[in-house]
């Protein structure tokens, strides 16, 4: 620990300037005003409270979520500075609140380590809430203030005594600023799971008072148990290999564990923060995997080619942590470390420490590479396998496959896909569609299951290498988006447990081969109706249970007649084009990953090799099903 807590205090808060502009373009500050940015809210104010545990003052944290959508923040740190500022004559915590970059982060001796992006988290929730309240424990005193939309209502004030210190802030967010103010328990809880997970033996609180719902996480074992976590439902290979290092003021912590799957799975973090995007510190773990594999495979003598770093990596699960005193983050969503010293440090601890593993663990390490000498034999299979189905012309752009009916819009921005289930449900669509924007790909039966394959089984897969051809983006390495040929790809099947099985299928194959669609918000699923209700020479549809009864509501059950369709080959494509393809009346849920982690887990519980799992996930969202194949 480097400081005193109690002189932490108002000299220690720097200013950098005022709030005006955040509520005139939040999206600058926060990303957007969607749920996203919603959610960001709270991420900057946990985000002081683990600045707080980094600095070794704070162990506990709890959030709550309100009734009225509004949420609380308590943590057991030193509590933001109360006493007056030298120069501001204001209270420090009233400039925390309400100027923009004034925080304890800019100086090193006040926090070594921050996650919190330079002080602009707090302030910034503060004026993007219609109401805010804090509440601080120090000097043995309990401090409150109120503000409304970044502007102080009250003095601070003193409300009564206490023996322990911390900081609580409650905010509701400003309706006129967020198009969606309701907070997701799931968003907020994969976030704070990752946080603790980061921050070994810190125990966060999730706590709904909606729905009475609550989660607890502390985890001891802290990145060790997150790659646990993350292989929970695979097949490991061996127990995690975990090593940490600090060099010239940065801490590097890697764990890492191979299973018997053929999915990556690798996150990479700095200060806290998840660097999607990667950045030097992964550039210099993926460097080093690929040499120590490669040097230990020479020394077994049973592996002529070069390992690939991909064929280092199949079946990985890895967290990569650094936590730095001056991040530099680069990229489209600011999500990429820039640091160029950090390469260097995480090239030289994993080179030495997984060497090190390796040549400690003979048994091990000959399994592992076996693996990677698989793997890359099965990519070399791949290319022959990629080669040929491009000269047969199933992989080839210029010739479209002939299933495929295109629409005549060339701009992908224009143009949307349906791959629809069967053909006959795909001729009603192809008589359905616009033909301007709309092309429809009909597939026969269902498709592999690639949770269980490898790259060059894919390629003997006629359905998927003609889905692949209609995208037009590739796969593995030849991938690139910007080769996308439309830029909504719905998923249509039946509303049956087979259609059930094939959308599955396919979001399996979206999420692990062509996961860059999804995050660019191109994939989406296809809502036909569930029911047709006749009454009185009209027509109306329902798309759920729900909407069936509030159907009923309005027009009463005497002398409705109801048809439950099974199948989109029940409607005619008269109906098919008003209740799902029309873009003025249809219904499409966009397939996005709020929780990366949650979606490896389910599909691995779904569709990979483990009964068990699947039976417990079966039996536990059983009453949420309509219909279940079990």
């Amino acid at each position: 620990m480097e400081q005193n807590p109690n002189e932490y205090g108002a000299k220690d808060i720097q200013v950098l300037g005022g709030l005006s502009a955040v509520r005139k373009r939040p999206s600058m500050y926060i990303g957007d005003t969607s749920l996203r940015g919603l959610h960001h809210l709270v991420f900057e104010v946990v985000d002081n409270s683990i600045d707080e545990a980094l600095a070794g003052f704070c162990d506990k944290i709890v959030v709550i979520i309100h009734k009225d959508n509004s949420v609380t923040v308590i943590d057991n740190g030193r509590g933001i500075p109360v006493d007056m500022h030298p120069k501001f004559n204001k209270p420090a915590v009233e400039i925390v609140m309400t100027k923009l970059h004034a925080g304890g982060k800019f100086d090193a001796k006040t926090y070594k380590v921050s996650g919190g992006l330079h002080g602009v988290g707090i302030s910034v929730v503060n004026a993007l809430s219609k109401e805010l309240s804090i509440e601080v424990k120090r000097n043995g005193k309990i401090y409150q203030q109120k503000y409304a939309q970044g502007k102080p209502l009250t003095e601070l004030k003193v409300t009564g005594d206490c023996n322990d210190t911390g900081t609580k802030i409650t905010f509701i967010p400003d309706n006129e600023i967020f198009s969606e103010t309701k907070f997701h328990f799931d968003n907020l809880s994969s976030r704070l799971r990752e946080l603790a997970f980061l921050n070994k033996g810190l125990q966060i609180t999730l706590f709904d008072e909606r729905t009475n719902k609550k989660q607890e996480f502390q985890y001891e074992g802290g990145i060790i148990s997150f790659v646990e976590f993350l292989n929970k439902n695979k097949s490991p290979l061996h127990k995690p290999v975990y090593f940490e290092k600090e060099k010239n003021g940065t801490k590097i912590e890697v764990a890492l564990q191979y299973n018997n799957g053929y999915q990556e799975n690798i996150f990479s973090f700095a200060n806290n923060i998840n660097t999607q995007e990667g950045g030097t510190h992964l550039v210099g773990f993926k460097t080093a995997l690929t040499r120590t594999m490669n040097s230990y495979a020479e020394k077994l003598k049973n592996n002529d080619t070069k390992l690939s770093s991909d064929d280092v990596r199949e079946g990985l699960t890895t967290v990569i942590s650094v936590k730095l005193q001056e991040p530099q983050f680069e990229g489209q969503t600011k999500t990429k470390l820039g640091n160029s010293e950090v390469r260097g440090i995480v090239e030289s601890v994993v080179n030495e420490n997984l060497g090190n593993f390796l040549e400690e663990n003979p048994n091990v390490a000959k399994l592992i590479v076996e693996k990677c000498v698989n793997a890359s034999k099965a990519r070399e299979a791949a290319s022959k396998a990629r080669e040929l189905t491009r000269r047969k012309g199933a992989l080839n752009s210029h010739s479209l496959p002939g299933k495929l009916a295109d629409c005549s819009e060339k701009d992908p921005a224009k143009s949307e896909i349906y791959i629809v289930e069967g053909d006959s449900a795909g001729g009603s669509s192809k008589q359905a569609r616009n033909r301007n924007t709309q092309a429809i790909l009909p597939l026969r039966g269902k498709i592999l299951n690639v949770e269980k394959a490898r790259l060059n089984k894919i390629f003997e897969n006629v359905e998927i290498t003609t889905m692949i051809t209609a995208l037009g983006t590739g796969i593995g390495d030849e991938f690139d988006i910007e080769k996308t040929r439309y830029h909504k790809v719905i998923i249509m099947t039946d509303a049956d447990v087979d259609g059930a099985h094939i959308r599955t299928l396919l979001l399996t194959f979206f999420y692990r081969h062509l996961k860059s669609l999804i995050e660019a918000g191109y994939v989406y699923i296809a809502q036909p109706p569930l029911y047709k209700i006749s009454k009185n020479k009209k027509v109306r549809y329902a798309y759920s249970d729900e909407e069936l009864e509030k159907l009923f509501k309005e027009i009463g059950r005497d002398g409705a007649s109801v048809q439950r369709y099974k199948g989109l080959g029940e409607m005619n494509p008269q109906q098919l084009w008003e209740t799902t393809m029309d873009s003025e009346n249809r219904t499409l849920l966009q397939v996005s990953l709020e929780d990366a982690v949650e979606a490896d887990k389910i599909f691995t519980i779904l569709m990979g090799d483990q009964v068990e799992p699947r039976r417990a996930f079966i039996q536990e969202h059983a009453k949420e099903v309509a219909n279940l194949d079990v």
